[in-house]
């Protein structure tokens, strides 16, 4: 039997944890009814990526396809999930495990923030000649995907009227998201739409609601909008079934399962996570 193990990040929010396991349900239905699908989470819920994979296995699976569900590659997807696989194989020698990858720079994220933009009652073919739109992703430490995001910040100014599409961050990398704001209002913006590169709800949107208050009260005369996040977007469950059948298939690309300098990296990264740690940068 073929088993699906998709991994949330997990949340110590658990509206965001309940909205995962959603997405999944309907998801689901969707899949081959053979596949077995399982669900755990990487921090702050249960089931670990380890009881995940104890569950596929206990039920009977002989191949394990582990796919993560996360925007951008970084940290957890280059190293920690390898990780948890790797030990994996050690404890079940006789299952195969592949590795699928994160979404990624996909083409259908860009019609979600398209269409999240249309929601907000955004004229996508003649926008305000002062109209800014700010692309907010988490950040990380990871050089990679911070430079991701700004690729995906590009090719949504390419696909989209405005004269500003910018990318800015919540956290531990610049520019952040006071300083996106900053450069917009300086370029001319008189309305900038804040634009969640975020899966589902949890701390840091919540955060984010409380900051756009602030902004319109530091900035009068500035009208600030937020966009919602992907959220169970139909376009969203297509992205994940591409990752889930190229796994099936073997066609995936850039897997970190075969990286030279994954083994050589573990040795400088705690990669055993606990899941009452404060990890808040990356919160979902």
């Amino acid at each position: 039997m073929k088993a699906v193990l998709l991994v949330g990040h997990g949340s110590r929010d658990p509206e965001g944890n309940e909205q995962v396991r959603k997405m999944i349900d309907e998801l689901t239905s969707q899949l081959d009814s053979s596949l077995l699908v399982e669900t755990c989470f990487l921090e702050f819920e249960k089931p670990t990526i380890e009881q995940g994979i104890q569950a596929c296995v206990e039920k009977g699976a002989a191949s394990v396809y582990v796919i993560p569900l996360m925007l951008l590659a970084a940290g957890h997807s280059k190293i920690h999930i390898p990780a948890a696989i790797d030990e994996a194989k050690k404890k079940y020698p006789h299952v195969q495990f592949t590795y699928g990858r994160p979404f990624g720079i996909h083409e259908e994220t860009m019609e979600i923030c398209k269409s999240r933009l249309e929601d907000m009652g955004e004229n996508l073919i003649e926008p305000g000649y002062d109209t800014a739109v700010l692309l907010l992703g988490r950040g990380g430490s990871d050089p990679d995907a911070n430079s991701d995001l700004y690729k995906i910040t590009r090719l949504l100014w390419e696909k989209l009227n405005y004269q500003l599409v910018e990318p800015a961050f919540m956290g531990v990398t610049d520019p952040l998201i006071k300083e996106g704001v900053e450069r917009c209002i300086k370029l001319g913006a008189k309305k900038i739409v804040i634009l969640p590169y975020f899966l589902f709800t949890g701390i840091l949107i919540k955060r984010l609601e409380t900051m756009v208050g602030e902004f319109e009260l530091e900035n009068p005369g500035i009208e600030f909008k937020l966009a919602g996040y992907f959220g169970f977007h139909t376009r969203l469950q297509t992205i994940i079934k591409d990752r889930i059948e190229e796994a099936l298939q073997g066609d995936v690309k850039m897997n970190c399962d075969v990286c030279q300098y994954r083994i050589a990296a573990m040795e400088h990264i705690d990669h055993h996570h606990h899941h009452d740690h404060d990890h808040h940068h990356h919160e979902v």
